[in-house]
């Protein structure tokens, strides 16, 4: 199993530091700007600021071996095109002093290079638990308007992200590596998940990647990539695992580590409530629940192989034993179309 290259303990996350410090001589800072690590997930995610200035931003360090810095320049393409054309609000990538969107900075110790970008600090906070009903509502909104920026936008030439079909997720390549090394995997639980991975497999080759249903995703859109600040229109943030997908599995990462909660079928209406605010729901609604076990089979693996980030460390074998409760709900015909 690949394990992802932050979880090799302290040492890499204190290079990665040295390595956002390094960046920030690339950009138009005053020698007493500082970095503070905020967040380690797929990349690790600092906050800068400027005290010459007040000013502060967040700077993005990008784990080795996930995307190319071509791939990188296409995902911000897209959320300036949704800025832009949409009136989505996204944050504004911050050049660095050279007009460049992307810096390479060496890792100090020796190690590969680490592509940096720095972006706005948006104001705002995650939609509060005690609103997940509503905050649903808000965010089919908002990915309603994306997917329809998505139909009618043609990305400029080069333009390059990876999908999050079955074969990337769960297939030959598993870009998060094998679900059967999750956490507490025993061998019932390998048999059942096993059941589960055929038959998605079979409905999700069933439904095709058409275009009516499959195309660019933001493949992360969960509330805590939201940002609401008073009575504005949210933002949308970290678009780092943006990539061809199908538009349901937009649904399916809303409810990212949360599935078995209970209000999920009322999550789920929400949502599809807000979605046809502005446009009809994504093809095949009925196959809803396909895609939140195909996001959640997903997330066993990612699980497995990021044990250096805090969530999957928390979740751990539970999230597997869960996992399992829903496969057999699923499989059994109990969860099925927009409700449980």
């Amino acid at each position: 199993m690949q394990l992802h290259d932050l979880s090799a303990g302290d040492g890499v996350l204190g290079r990665m530091a040295e390595v956002a410090r390094a960046a920030l001589g690339r950009y138009r800072l005053s020698p007493g700007a500082a970095v503070e690590l905020i967040n380690v997930s797929e990349n690790a995610t600092f906050r800068v600021d400027d005290p010459a200035t007040g000013e502060r931003a967040v700077l993005r360090v990008h784990r080795l071996g996930y995307h190319s810095r071509a791939a990188i320049e296409s995902e911000l393409d897209w959320l300036s095109a949704l800025r832009a054309d949409e009136g989505i609000s996204t944050p504004r990538v911050l050049p660095a002093a050279d007009g460049s969107r992307t810096v390479i900075v060496p890792d100090p110790h020796g190690g590969h290079p680490r592509t940096c970008v720095m972006f706005e600090f948006l104001p705002g906070a995650e939609p509060g638990e005690d609103r997940l009903v509503a905050g649903f509502e808000r965010l089919g909104e908002v990915t309603s308007r994306m997917h329809r920026h998505v139909r009618r936008w043609r990305g400029p030439a080069g333009f390059t992200r990876f999908h999050w079909d079955y074969d990337a997720a769960l297939g030959r390549v598993s870009r998060w590596g094998r679900w059967q090394d999750g956490p507490g995997m025993t061998g019932e639980a390998l048999a059942l998940l096993g059941r589960l991975d055929t038959e998605l497999r079979g409905r999700l080759a069933a439904l095709g990647t058409a275009p009516d249903r499959y195309g660019l995703i933001h493949a992360d859109l969960r509330l805590a990539n939201l940002l609401v600040d008073g009575d504005a229109p949210p933002s949308v943030i970290d678009f780092d695992d943006c990539g061809f997908g199908w538009f349901l599995y937009d649904l399916a990462a809303a409810v990212s580590f949360i599935e078995h909660h209970p209000q999920v079928p009322a999550m789920i209406d929400a949502w599809l409530r807000g979605y046809r605010a502005v446009g009809p729901p994504p093809v095949a609604p009925e196959e809803i629940w396909t895609f939140i076990l195909f996001r959640r089979l997903l997330l066993v693996a990612w699980i497995g192989s990021h044990p250096g980030v805090d969530t999957a460390r928390e979740l751990g074998a539970h999230y597997t034993w869960q996992s399992c409760e829903l496969a057999e709900r699923y499989l059994t015909g109990e969860l099925r179309g927009t409700g449980a």
